[in-house]
């Protein structure tokens, strides 16, 4: 088997459609379709597109190393590049398990977890029996509204939820789009007592909300220094918090064991931490209670499973990261299915836009808060033929040069 074609599309989400010789295609995703490095990435699955024509997609190890050594840039990493080799090993496996009818958890070492519980995710927006579309998402503000939000998603089925109680600004914002350019406050030395009463307030209704049953994980998307969140850290360890998502930047690994001295709660990071180098620091340090790889940012199902198999050997919990589409969140429960270490999976607001699904049925959603992967072969999940009509796209096959210079 060859791979003949690559298609690329850059629409909601950032796909890829890699095509045989024998008629069977695979789906893939690079996790970039948020934030501000969707068109890079769209491009990169293209230069990269080029380099695999002819290549067998069952040699998911060889198409990975020949990405990451033979492309200079490939080594050094980050998650542009990262991203493309995620898309490409994704529909690889896809084509895999489609070839040979079994799902590709089987193909990982099989499911070790039948059941996989999910948390409601980033509810500092709302959650989804109040929205539709991602451009919907409310801004929630005071403690009560936390609350109240709590509730909708327990009623759900929802056991655990997720909130960043910093990343909505402390002045009333009404405009969404406007928020995800500011991001919230970046505190630095210190919170005003004002701003950390504000923060923790709105964890303590969320707290009150759900009893002492419910798990709550706090995420900071990075917003904090490393001193400003271990004040933060220390104030909410009253409210048992299960775990402290990227409570400083990754880069500097040393920030997080500061933190870990400073406060008693377990920390969690890797939606920006790309391979396993980029995790390599945590698990030495032994800093991290939980990683959190994003499958569709970080290399693919075939470098995720690496990362979470070096998890294990320092006892640490995985959560892979999903903020992406229909493929990511699929490849992801695969992963999750297959591994010892599997602690909870990311419901996130934006899932289940079944417009984006082939057929408009989600294979994939939660009952009563919890997944269970179907016995379709390959990832079991397609894009639609509205998607595609929406996107960018670019065919890469044979007769492509793979290299200009202009």
């Amino acid at each position: 088997m060859k791979i003949t074609s690559v298609e690329c599309f850059s629409g909601p989400f950032i796909t890829v459609r890699i095509n045989t010789d024998e008629g069977v295609y695979g789906w893939g995703e690079a996790g970039l379709a948020y934030g501000n490095s969707w068109d890079a990435a769209w491009g990169q699955c293209q230069d990269f597109a080029k380099l695999i024509i002819g290549m067998d997609p069952f040699d998911t190890e060889a198409i990975w190393e020949h990405l990451h050594r033979h492309t200079f840039w490939g080594m050094g990493g980050g998650v542009v590049i990262t991203s493309a080799m995620a898309a490409i090993d994704i529909a690889c496996w896809d084509i895999k398990g489609k070839v040979l009818g079994v799902p590709v958890y089987k193909l990982i070492g099989g499911k070790t977890n039948s059941s996989l519980r999910a948390y409601a995710s980033q509810l500092q927006f709302g959650w989804r029996s109040k929205i539709e579309e991602i451009d919907n998402l409310t801004v929630l503000q005071e403690p009560q509204e936390y609350y109240d939000v709590v509730k909708d998603a327990m009623k759900d089925g929802y056991d655990a939820v997720k909130i960043d109680p910093v990343f909505v600004p402390y002045e009333r914002v009404t405009d969404p789009v406007a928020l995800f350019s500011t991001q919230g406050t970046h505190h630095r030395g210190c919170f005003r007592q004002h701003d950390l009463k504000l923060a923790v307030d709105r964890i303590a209704a969320a707290r009150e909300a759900g009893g002492p049953d419910l798990d709550i994980i706090v995420e900071i998307h990075s917003l904090l220094d490393a001193n400003t969140a271990s004040e933060l850290g220390r104030a909410l360890e009253p409210y048992r918090i299960m775990y402290y998502e990227e409570p400083t930047m990754p880069t500097n690994p040393s920030n997080f064991r500061h933190i870990k001295q400073k406060c008693d709660l377990p920390l969690a990071t890797g939606e920006r931490s790309y391979t396993r180098w980029g995790f390599r620091q945590f698990f030495e340090d032994r800093t991290l209670s939980i990683i959190q790889p994003d499958l569709a940012n970080t290399g693919g199902i075939t470098e995720t499973k690496k990362i979470c198999d070096m998890a294990q050997v320092y006892d640490m919990g995985v959560q892979i990261h999903v903020c992406g589409g229909p493929i990511a969140t699929a490849a992801a429960l695969h992963v999750e299915a297959a591994i010892p270490n599997f602690v909870i999976h990311e419901e996130h607001n934006a899932n289940l836009r079944s417009q984006f699904v082939k057929g408009g049925v989600h294979y994939y959603a939660p009952v009563n808060g919890a997944y269970t992967v179907p016995e379709i072969p390959g990832i079991g999940q397609e894009m639609s033929e509205e998607y595609i009509a929406r996107s960018k796209k670019a065919v890469i096959g044979v007769d492509t040069p793979k290299y200009s210079f202009v």
